[in-house]
């Protein structure tokens, strides 16, 4: 967390190389303790992995070049449940050329599902690579399509829509 929001958010056990990479990328960060507030951030990014129509919104604090961030900007606004291609983000930005530089925003994403590159496909609908792992973003769109058809949608989950 900083002052402005949450700035990472990433999948799996805390090691030295993430600790390194975390100080890499945050060097000027001063550590504060805060375990209530760790454990109702850790429960909300749970409630919205479990229940991702929620509504549930952890503000980030993105940081990132100024493409990165409306890529980002752009992903969140993918409703849970659908995807759409790196093309489609591309597009949708003004440069319907650049969809390797979306993919490449997508994986410098380090604020899983609250900015979510996993609801990023191929132009083919095929999944393709996530940063943390080809089984995870499988999971995580199959949960939200689950979700999504259980509150009655019966369209077909790619469905994301260049303005």
């Amino acid at each position: 967390m900083s002052n402005r929001g949450l700035a990472m958010l990433e999948f799996g056990d805390m090691n030295e190389v993430r600790l390194q990479a975390l100080w890499t990328r945050f060097p000027d960060a001063e550590v504060v303790e805060d375990p209530e507030a760790l454990r109702e951030t850790l429960d909300l990014a749970a409630e919205l992995v479990e229940h991702p129509a929620s509504g549930i919104d952890l503000v980030p604090d993105l940081q990132g070049s100024a493409f990165e961030l409306r890529v980002w900007k752009a992903l969140r606004e993918i409703p849970a449940g659908t995807t759409a291609s790196y093309g489609e983000i591309a597009a949708r930005l003004g440069s319907p050329r650049e969809a390797r530089e979306v993919a490449e925003a997508c994986a410098a994403n380090i604020l899983a599902i609250v900015v979510p590159c996993h609801r990023v496909v191929k132009k083919d609908g095929s999944i393709s690579g996530y940063r943390w792992g080809f089984a995870r973003k499988r999971t995580l769109l199959a949960r939200e399509h689950r979700a999504r058809l259980l509150q009655g949608a019966t369209e077909e989950p790619h469905e994301f829509a260049s303005d």
